[in-house]
């Protein structure tokens, strides 16, 4: 059986721009401003680096659609530069890629970059994707929107458990606000006003049960990491050194679609964190995990993905959440910088976004919302529907943990 990747690639140095409605700048000048702050944190020269992966959802942003525009933009040294895309994952992948080549020995040093530039392509939170997924899924959910699919599965999962909606929403509401809190305190945060329970609440309904504040933002931006082996790490000076424990990767296959769904989790998340934790030797996430960026894109996925990745126990969630738990200042805090949900969700940089807090906290570097002696950082991607989706889990902490 494969060993996995635990401890055989380390972490020197990431770099994220300030997420949000970047109208004065294009992709090509947020990829240079994640970039600097992330090779000055490496302490290396750009002549060292020897591949690259570029993670990017939208063709508007890429060069005939292929990674020139990350080579030309940071004026990489003639190397390898390969673009993907994996909906909400894309910055994960650029990770993975990275990660993978140098684990495999293929090099010594590469580059991790995802880039978004929503707010000048005319991408709104409401699209409509039916034909824009495949021309069959016309005949699957007609007329689909993200705040539509997301609802259902926020009223499939109060059936399931045989819970009031209102009580799910509570739950919803407090997921919100604990965000919007942590958001406040980081100065690359998207939004950093904190709310109300009453303000959450009382806010436009969206698609119900979700409201405006249950819904993430539409944000420009980019996040980027720099990886090599722990050896080299030390002969950098590095004396805390960032280690990969895991990265697992899962999607839908089409049953969920068809019958095997309940209509309340999400089966790939379910998976990939299983062999997630397997790979990094984790038996127990609920006490080994310190802390978890995971994929917000509304207030419910948040709820849903705590019983997913085996913290909460099945229908115990929203209990979880008001209990404080997954606050700053909980058991296991869950969103620490704000989440997609204040953070901002340019979707190539939104996993390597997460990571960007992860490794900050393991260093020591969270300022106001650090969290006390922080051992597993977990990070969760998840993109397209709860019924056909991409999940992501990356697991990092210091090396030999």
């Amino acid at each position: 059986m494969a060993s996995g990747i635990k401890d055989k690639v380390a972490i020197i140095g990431m770099g994220c721009t300030r997420f949000g409605e970047r109208w004065n700048d294009g992709p090509e000048e947020l990829m240079v401003e994640a970039f600097q702050e992330c090779i000055q944190d490496a302490g290396i020269e750009k002549k060292e680096i020897q591949a690259a992966w570029l993670g990017t959802c939208f063709d508007e942003v890429m060069v005939g659609k292929s990674a020139l525009s990350a080579s030309m933009a940071l004026r990489l040294p003639n190397i390898s530069v390969s673009r993907v895309e994996n909906f909400c994952a894309s910055g994960t992948e650029a990770f993975r890629g990275a990660v993978y080549a140098v684990a495999s020995g293929a090099c010594d040093i590469a580059l991790a970059i995802g880039v978004e530039k929503l707010k000048d392509i005319g991408y709104g939170g409401l699209p409509e994707f039916s034909t824009a997924i495949g021309t069959t899924n016309a005949l699957w959910f007609p007329n689909l929107t993200a705040p539509g699919g997301f609802a259902m599965l926020a009223t499939g999962y109060a059936a399931k458990y045989g819970l009031d909606i209102m009580d799910v929403k509570e739950a919803m509401t407090h997921v919100s606000v604990k965000s919007h809190a942590n958001g406040a305190r980081n100065a690359k945060a998207h939004l950093r006003k904190p709310v109300t329970p009453d303000q959450v609440k009382n806010a436009p309904t969206i698609a119900f049960p979700l409201g405006l504040f249950d819904c993430c933002g539409v944000s420009d931006g980019s996040a980027c990491a720099i990886v090599t082996t722990p050896e080299i790490a030390r002969s950098l000076g590095k004396n805390d050194v960032i280690s990969v424990k895991a990265l697992q990767l899962a999607l839908s296959n089409g049953t969920e679609i068809a019958h095997k769904w309940d209509g309340a989790h999400f089966v790939t998340t379910t998976k990939a964190s299983k062999a997630a934790y397997e790979e990094a030797g984790i038996r127990n996430p609920r006490e080994e995990i310190s802390m978890m960026e995971v994929h917000d894109c509304f207030s419910i996925t948040e709820l849903v993905t705590m019983e997913d990745l085996h913290i909460s126990e099945r229908g115990k969630a929203p209990k979880d959440i008001m209990d404080g738990f997954y606050d700053l200042d909980g058991k296991l805090p869950c969103q620490p910088d704000g989440g997609l949900k204040c953070f901002g969700h340019p979707i190539g940089a939104s996993g390597l976004r997460m990571l960007y807090e992860m490794y900050n906290q393991l260093l020591g570097r969270a300022g106001d919302r650090q969290i006390d002696d922080p051992k597993f950082g977990l990070t969760h991607n998840l993109g397209g529907f709860p019924m056909m989706n991409v999940c992501s889990i990356a697991i990092i902490g210091k090396h030999g943990a």
